[in-house]
């Protein structure tokens, strides 16, 4: 049983206004990264303190139990919120999150003993397009939040990892887009390029 869980709690500071809500192609940006992973989980929320702003997704809208707490509150609030032992956790601002590549993720958690399964870019480890097991990861996301952490993979080397290296990920996602996010008008122009060139 999974949860899929998608966060759009950041500030969008670069890009100045909520980019979740900003157009793509004829569509909001949550509403891409919804439609693309739509019927993969039993449960999809969205977690977002703005809920007023988001009731046209027809989605669950949670907010931040712990407000002030970057990334890792809101993985915390994702985890404590998520109805089923297994939550996929994405960002609202990957125009290209990959559902075929999710699937795997999920399917490589539950088939082996790994708390934690998540890819691997140029950029690092990508928490936010990363599969969790809710009851192993949960005591180590309380246990940072309480000793002050804010970053989200602080607690990583705790748990049993499973990170996908950049051949795994290219089975499905052969030209490595999922992890592609959306800061500032001049990355939302070009990934609109992109989907339009690719027909993606």
């Amino acid at each position: 049983m999974l949860t899929l869980v998608i966060q759009a709690g950041g500030e969008s500071l670069r890009m100045g206004q909520d980019k979740a809500l900003l157009p793509f192609l004829g569509q909001s940006l949550i509403q891409r990264v919804v439609a693309r992973l739509a019927g993969l989980a039993d449960e999809t929320f969205v977690t977002t303190n703005h809920p007023q702003s988001y009731g046209f997704l027809d989605l669950p809208l949670v907010a931040d139990l712990l407000p002030g707490c970057g990334a890792l509150g809101g993985l915390y609030t994702a985890l404590v919120t998520a109805n089923h032992p297994t939550v996929a956790v994405v960002a609202c601002d990957m125009p290209f999150v990959h559902r075929g590549l999710l699937a795997a993720q999920v399917e490589m958690l539950l088939n082996t003993p790994a708390d934690l399964v998540i890819p691997g870019s140029l950029k690092g480890l990508e928490p936010f397009h990363a599969v969790y097991r809710r009851d192993a990861c949960l005591p180590h996301v309380q246990a940072a939040l309480d000793a002050g952490e804010r970053r989200v993979d602080s607690w990583f080397n705790l748990v049993r990892m499973r990170s996908l290296k950049q051949e795994e990920i290219q089975l499905y996602d052969p030209r490595m887009l999922s992890f592609c996010n959306i800061n500032t008008p001049k990355e939302l122009q070009l990934a609109e390029q992109w989907a339009k060139e690719l027909g993606d």
